[in-house]
């Protein structure tokens, strides 16, 4: 197959919807019509264990300790963007409360809840900021850093505001997430030495595998679903309730990470950094993690995540091309400008998946 035909065969730049969405989409649907029962069942749980901590462990593979050395000189823009994630969105997802029962099931809140507590995203906060002129280097750390926080924040902060309510969190839930997902974290950080080169050269198929495990925790998690009859909790009434209050928790954190970063006197190179990083959710690690912490309840504690996630993506990149065409700063305006184009060649530009 030669170049051009490659070209011909890439998704279309004006289609609104990722195309791994659809892979999401089309797992869900595998699992509705051909869920793992039985041994199937304990086969695919098995996988999707294991599948889970090799994500986390080509995480701590991949994160660069030099740039992160780069990014901690910003440490205000750092914490703006972890207060955004785990202080003003789990705020507003408690404030949410007082849409159940009108809008919401209380399943489909404890997932809405839990998506407040996920971690940032990596890839698309990068993606994002390099398209609308921002401060690329800080977006990578932040993401690097709401990700690696993450890990010990989510679990944390779903004991406090979940609790035995969330399907099945408890002390073993923590010492299972410590297991699958910090163990391999840190063993990728310490052989990084050794594999950094190799996981770099191959990012491509490497990539792959995070897909893939993520389409086997949807699988694992939508086919227990399934088995249990969850399904019939979520009526259409249910799901357009759900998808407005997404548009509006959305809509309030774009709003809080632009204005407070203005407020907080940050250029504009660093709000725009801000305004990506601190107003999205990684699908990436909330996936399994919720696999983890909601155990048989999984399949509806993702489903707002998963609906958020596609969300974000499409009203992110209208925001992203018109911050593009705004009027620049002065040069030197903004933090990390001048290494902004070397990390910008090391990033894939066009996975917006994280």
């Amino acid at each position: 197959m030669n170049r051009s035909t490659v070209k011909r065969l890439r998704w279309p730049s004006w289609m609104p919807i990722d195309p791994y969405i659809l892979l999401l989409l089309g797992t869900v649907g595998l699992a509705a019509l051909l869920p793992a029962r039985g041994t199937a069942s304990d086969v695919a749980s098995g996988a999707s264990t294991t599948a889970i901590a090799l994500l986390f462990f080509l995480y701590g593979a991949r994160l660069s300790t030099r740039e992160v050395l780069d990014g901690l000189r910003h440490w205000r823009l750092h914490v703006t963007v972890l207060v955004c994630t785990f202080v003003l969105f789990p705020v507003v997802g408690l404030a949410a409360r007082g849409l159940v029962p009108v809008l919401l099931t209380q399943p489909l809140y404890q997932g809405l809840l839990f998506l407040t507590l996920v971690p940032s995203t990596i890839q698309s906060s990068i993606a994002f900021t390099s398209i609308a002129r921002g401060n690329v280097p800080a977006a990578i750390c932040a993401g690097s850093f709401s990700s690696l926080i993450g890990i010990v924040f989510t679990p944390l902060l779903a004991a406090g505001l979940l609790g035995s309510s969330g399907g099945g969190f408890s002390a073993d839930s923590l010492v299972k997430i410590v297991l699958q997902l910090l163990v391999p974290f840190l063993a990728g950080q310490v052989l990084r030495r050794w594999i950094g080169g190799f996981v770099a050269r191959h990012r491509k198929v490497l990539g792959l595998v995070d897909r893939g495990s993520i389409l086997l925790v949807v699988y694992t998690a939508f086919s227990e679903g399934m088995t249990r009859g969850i399904w019939h909790q979520v009526s259409p009434a249910r799901l357009g309730g759900l998808l407005a209050v997404e548009a509006a928790l959305l809509a309030v954190m774009l709003l809080l990470t632009w204005y407070g970063g203005k407020a907080l006197g940050f250029g504009r190179k660093d709000r725009i950094a801000i305004q990506f990083a601190g107003s999205k959710k990684s699908l990436a690690s909330g996936l399994p993690m919720a696999s983890v912490l909601f155990g048989a309840h999984a399949s509806l504690a993702v489903l707002p995540l998963m609906l958020f996630h596609q969300m974000q993506l499409m009203v992110c990149a209208v925001i992203a091309k018109r911050r593009a065409r705004e009027p620049q700063e002065v040069p030197g305006a903004g933090v990390g400008v001048s290494a902004a184009a070397h990390l910008v060649q090391r990033q894939p530009q066009h996975r917006v998946l994280r």
